[in-house]
């Protein structure tokens, strides 16, 4: 590590669809505009707009974006997500043996802390401060509620450390505080820090600041399948936008806003209330709208502002360039998936040939995007779509184009010959289906 390594703030959404945000296309709300803060990194950074999670779903994108490797070599990357109920789990979780960005990031002297979503396996086996992280705040599992801080089991899952927390106060804003606080705590030391903040919003329960009444009623269903509105929801992202406004005020408080790479995106695509126009489909799913995501970066010391690029890339790719930006390798037993983005951000203008792959166990989908193509596979189905002209993939070209679709097939079967197969006990773990809302 250079002295000149950046800081690094990484913050992920939760099933935070493609256009929700005003930069990707999204429609004001009643109460104005709904990201204004993000709207501005964007405009003062790069935006990506081929940008996707390793994951149509949140538990292995978080395994991607911890290692910066293909999700599917670790066991607890195979369940899709980890549920609440395998608290305890000695198998579902991120190793403390397998290297991590924080990990590796800490041994080269940065200052390390998550505050935020974990979902990636609970103590003793497993855990923040197991893989790299100084300092942890926030819930170990997934989706919890707002006020009470309940996972889905009903279980109180607010943590500091490897102890309970026990706050009042609505979850979004708990962790906006926090990171600020990180913020304030580490600016001034000589040692760089890198910050992961994972929100929880807007995932479900479809709770604003104003709505701590509702927590008694979804404390026995946090999927809240009888609740929540696009008014509400976007409520809720810009409660996100707001937090993230008070963590960038504190990096210019304190003069270290240039020397920061801040990344965001999203752990996968949006949920029943998103945006995803134009892409189709959702959470779960390895058509567009599952798996494109927002990609922002700010970093004025070295993105030049006002930037967009169409660059092909995914999460672990970013965890890759986190990695390069601090000038920190991987470790050597343990190579990455991930391919740096840094020639990117230096000149937009910069491309490359990035092959991207995908498979998930429901509904036996898998994807394979290379260049403007995309070979799809749902329920035994195929498809070939040409995503310069059909982003919605409406238009199978697979009759059409025979040929290239086997090519792909085959480059798509060579791939996952070289990962480890799905196992048979991996879990699909749905909230919902067709009984509680009509199919997209």
């Amino acid at each position: 590590m250079t002295a000149r390594a950046p800081n690094i703030i990484f913050i992920v959404a939760d099933d935070l669809g493609f256009a929700d945000l005003g930069c990707y296309g999204g429609r004001d709300a009643d109460f104005g505009k709904v990201s204004p803060v993000l709207d501005r990194l964007a405009a003062d950074g790069i935006r990506f707009t081929q940008g996707y999670a390793n994951s149509p779903v949140c538990s292995p994108t978080r395994f991607a974006l911890a290692t910066a490797r293909y999700q599917y070599r670790l066991r607890g990357g195979a369940d899709e997500p980890i549920g609440s109920k395998t608290r305890g789990s000695t198998v579902l979780g991120l190793p403390p043996t397998q290297p991590t960005v924080a990990s590796l990031l800490k041994q080269a002297g940065y200052r390390t802390a998550l505050i935020g979503k974990w979902h990636l396996g609970h103590p003793p086996a497993f855990g923040p401060l197991r893989s790299g992280y100084e300092e942890f705040f926030g819930p170990m599992s997934g989706g919890v509620d707002y006020w009470t801080h309940c996972s889905s089991t009903g279980q109180h899952d607010l943590w500091f450390g490897e102890q309970e927390q026990h706050e009042e106060g609505y979850l979004t804003d708990l962790l906006s505080r926090r990171a600020v606080d990180y913020v304030d705590r580490m600016a001034g030391q000589e040692q760089p820090f890198f910050l992961s903040l994972h929100y929880t919003a807007p995932h479900w329960p479809w709770e604003t600041r104003d709505d701590a009444a509702l927590a008694p009623q979804v404390k026995d269903n946090i999927f809240h399948l009888h609740g929540g509105s696009i008014h509400t929801y976007r409520r809720m992202i810009h409660h996100m936008d707001e937090g993230i406004g008070w963590v960038v005020d504190a990096l210019r408080r304190h003069g270290v806003e240039r020397d920061t790479l801040l990344v965001f995106t999203s752990d996968n695509g949006g949920e029943r209330f998103s945006d995803n126009w134009p892409l189709v489909g959702g959470k779960m799913d390895l058509t567009e709208g599952g798996i494109r995501v927002p990609w922002i970066a700010h970093w004025p010391a070295t993105i030049p502002a006002g930037s967009t690029t169409a660059q092909h890339c995914m999460t672990m790719d970013w965890s890759a360039t986190v990695l390069d930006a601090a000038g920190v390798a991987a470790h050597p037993e343990h190579p990455l998936d991930g391919v740096s983005l840094l020639p990117v951000l230096r000149d937009p203008a910069h491309r490359f040939a990035r092959t991207l792959y995908w498979r998930m166990k429901h509904r036996d989908q898998r994807a394979l995007r290379d260049g403007d193509w995309k070979y799809l596979q749902v329920d035994g189905h195929e498809y070939l779509f040409d995503l310069s002209r059909d982003e919605r993939e409406r238009a199978n070209l697979g009759r059409h184009d025979p040929a290239r679709l086997a090519a792909m097939r085959a480059d798509w079967e060579a791939w996952n010959a070289s990962m480890p197969p799905i196992p048979a006990d991996a879990a699909v773990n749905l909230g919902y289906s067709q009984k509680d809302m009509p199919s997209r």
